[in-house]
């Protein structure tokens, strides 16, 4: 208890647990490209899950239940298809296309955000947000520019032609409806339990869903155990430390500064995968990321 009452009084400490955040999700994205896109994108999918399993389950034993109501399992329920349409999608994207031209999409879900706010709710983005909107655009634009091979257009036709980058977008759009859900989930109970008890729960029924579809290899998860814990832990650490940071901070916020995963995401496709045009893509990526940080600030 002491601990978690010096987290709420430190004034900096969510922004450090943001930016760790930032740094595992990044790092479970890495870790699944370099270790297992020899194997199948559902098999990519299911290594996290399984493996995150031993980290989860003993925190579940420890946090209290709040009280929960219809519209808590309601959101639940419905949170498990979406997100995983989304994470196979997610990591069929990153299986065959560069990190570098796949992760930065994912600053599109606050875009799609703003026009399901307006069909939905009626509700109009500011000025905040429409620049937010413009900047993501321009940054998408620069991400696949190749000054070397330079058309007014060759950018546009360069998204279409990656075929990660138009799957990342469609998951960016399933990630704008999964995070209102998810929302009224956390509104009904609490951001660390719903996200602790929605992993247990999601990573049990993906795993035994693929293994019945016969999708996965239990050999293949046993072949690779140290790899296995080791994006196993990437994912138990972003999830954690994602819960305490936007339990510290407004949400707006906590999600502005874990939007810097973009970034790392295009530094590690450079560092540990050579993948080309990189600083073209580092720029793209960070008006990416300015953008859904004023789009996200301006709500």
């Amino acid at each position: 208890m002491d601990f978690f009452i010096w987290l709420r009084y430190n004034k900096t400490m969510w922004f450090i647990l943001a930016l760790l955040t930032a740094f595992f999700a990044s790092l479970n994205d890495a870790f699944a490209k370099k270790f297992f896109s020899h194997l199948s994108h559902y098999e990519m999918a299911v290594f996290p899950m399984a493996y995150s399993l031993p980290f989860f389950l003993p925190v579940y034993l420890f946090i209290d239940s709040p009280p929960l109501d219809l519209l808590f399992y309601l959101s639940f329920l419905v949170s498990l298809p979406i997100n995983g349409v989304a994470f196979i999608l997610y990591m069929k994207a990153i299986k065959i296309s560069p990190l570098s031209l796949t992760i930065p999409y994912l600053a599109f879900t606050p875009v799609f955000m703003v026009f399901t706010g307006f069909a939905f709710l009626g509700e109009v983005p500011g000025m905040s947000g429409l620049t937010g909107i413009i900047m993501i655009c321009m940054g998408g634009y620069v991400l696949n520019l190749d000054l070397d091979k330079f058309t007014l257009l060759s950018p546009v036709r360069a998204v279409f032609h990656e075929k990660g980058s138009m799957i990342m977008l469609l998951v960016a759009f399933i990630f704008s409806f999964a995070a209102v859900i998810g929302k009224v989930g956390i509104l009904h109970s609490s951001p660390v339990y719903f996200s602790v008890s929605f992993f247990m729960v999601f990573n049990l029924v993906m795993f035994f869903l693929l293994l019945a579809m016969k999708k996965i290899s239990v050999g293949n998860l046993l072949k690779y155990k140290f790899k296995g814990l080791l994006i196993g832990g990437a994912m138990f650490f972003h999830a954690l430390f994602h819960c305490l940071s936007i339990a510290l901070a407004k949400a707006a916020y906590m999600i502005s500064i874990k939007r810097l995963s973009i970034l790392f995401s295009v530094i590690y496709g450079g560092v540990f995968f050579d993948e080309k045009n990189i600083r073209m893509r580092i720029a793209g990526a960070l008006l990416m990321f300015l953008g859904s940080v004023m789009i996200l600030l301006g709500e």
